[in-house]
């Protein structure tokens, strides 16, 4: 159950294997989002051009939005609790690899804290940036970053890529800590659960929980190169998976009506 956590988000989506994810609780979707996000972040600041920046930009003004709906950060320290709370009751337990589970702990542990760190307050900067600003209100309308709409967002990005990557990092360490404990997060969640053999029949799967259960996050494996994708809905308490029949963008999808042998993981 204990491993090493992936060096990065970005490793950790290329080495992972095709797969479909629900999450089933408002917590794990808000956390998915900022994931999917903060992963895009780090991948356009990896590009020079002002095309990259501007996909950074965009990515960075995205995760501001998602991080002031509700307090974001306090579902990131209760998870957290939640998490070294139950980690920690392994240590006693015959079997269990105290070494990894030590570096684990003490992972979890370093993020709490820097959480902690940054405040309650710590979009503000961000939030009173007037430059940022002014692009987050012209983004609403298309187009509307273009060249005469803002001319000093267009200054700004013919400046040198070191420059420009400099102002970015002084805005992404801002909001760091918070996404890179929700990256560990969601790899933890993925990882306390192994995959298991189903199939469903007539390409419909059903499937309810038991009573003290918890699932937060479903995770439906698929063939490489199948014709086949999984549209999955439910709740914390059953879920339903349908197996559709994808050809082409032009046609629509439909449920096939085959057996179709998967693999879930019920996290």
């Amino acid at each position: 159950m204990v491993a090493t956590a992936p060096s990065s988000p970005l490793q950790a989506s290329a080495r992972r294997q095709p797969e479909y994810e629900q999450p089933l609780s408002e917590r794990m979707r808000t956390f998915m989002r900022l994931e999917f996000l903060y992963q895009q972040l780090l991948f356009s600041c990896e590009g020079d051009s002002d095309w990259a920046t501007r996909g950074a930009i965009s990515s960075l003004l995205d995760i501001m939005a998602v991080l002031t709906r509700g307090d974001v950060r306090s579902e990131v320290h209760k998870e957290l609790d939640l998490q070294i709370e139950t980690l920690s009751k392994f240590q006693s337990q015959p079997g269990v690899d105290s070494g990894r589970l030590g570096t684990l702990l003490a992972n979890l542990v370093a993020s709490r804290e820097e959480v902690d760190a940054v405040g309650t307050k710590f979009l503000q900067p961000l939030k009173d940036c007037e430059f940022l600003s002014s692009i987050k209100h012209r983004s609403s309308i298309p187009g509307g970053t273009c060249e005469f709409d803002l001319p000093e967002y267009s200054h700004w990005l013919r400046q040198s890529p070191e420059r420009r990557a400099k102002d970015i990092e002084g805005w992404l360490v801002l909001v760091r800590p918070v996404c890179d404990a929700v990256s560990e997060l969601l790899w933890l969640i993925r990882e306390s659960a192994r995959p298991t053999a189903k199939m469903a029949i007539n390409g419909m799967y059903q499937h309810r929980m038991q009573k003290d259960a918890s699932c937060r996050l479903l995770r439906v494996s698929m063939p490489d190169g199948s014709q086949l994708y999984p549209e999955i809905s439910g709740s914390q308490h059953r879920f339903t998976v349908r197996f559709l029949e994808w050809s082409t963008i032009d046609a629509r999808a439909v449920q096939t009506g085959h057996d179709v042998d998967f693999k879930i993981s019920i996290c």
